[in-house]
């Protein structure tokens, strides 16, 4: 319920907010509500991922991105995900999400998230990304290049985020060797 609630709030603030490229950082504010605390009184880590949707989210909308999505019937999803936590946010803390996509390799997008209060970096996350198409399949690179108008020159994944990638891969026949 919680995820519904900011994304209603999400709706209500980009119609004020101003539209950003694509290309662009954006910058989501939110607020640490009791639902998003563990029972340290800290925002619980499954609650960030939840919250990197939100941010994923505002960015594609404030770029106008969504709706060219929407309108060839594509839907983004999550791949894969890193994160690492510096400090921890505390109840009502005010804090904001940074939301960049930082390249592509031949398969997929790469987007960074960073938590933050004021400059202090509390978290930062690395996302793999998919587009996948409602009729079925991925949607390639190549027509995703063609919607956004280009990908900019100087995107570039970092190396380790493309080792992260062939390390995390997971094959059919992998097994975990006990049943």
């Amino acid at each position: 319920m919680n995820l519904y609630f900011r994304l209603l709030l999400l709706w209500m603030r980009s119609r004020r907010k101003g539209p950003l490229d694509l290309w662009d950082t954006a910058k989501t504010p939110f607020r640490v509500v009791p639902t998003d605390l563990d029972p340290l009184g800290h925002m619980t880590n499954g609650r960030y991922l939840t919250i990197m949707d939100v941010g994923r989210i505002d960015l594609m909308m404030r770029s106008g991105f969504w709706s060219k999505m929407q309108e060839r019937g594509w839907y983004p999803v999550v791949a894969g995900q890193t994160i690492t936590y510096r400090k921890s946010l505390r109840p009502w803390q005010l804090f904001q999400i940074h939301t960049r996509v930082i390249g592509f390799d031949d398969r997929w997008g790469y987007i960074e998230q960073t938590f933050c209060v004021g400059t202090t970096v509390y978290a930062q996350a690395f996302v793999r990304t998919r587009f996948l198409k409602r009729s079925g399949g991925s949607v390639e690179h190549a027509e995703l290049e063609k919607l956004t108008g280009g990908f900019p020159d100087d995107l570039e994944v970092p190396e380790w985020l493309l080792e992260w990638t062939a390390a995390t891969r997971i094959g059919e026949a992998r097994q975990t060797g006990r049943s």
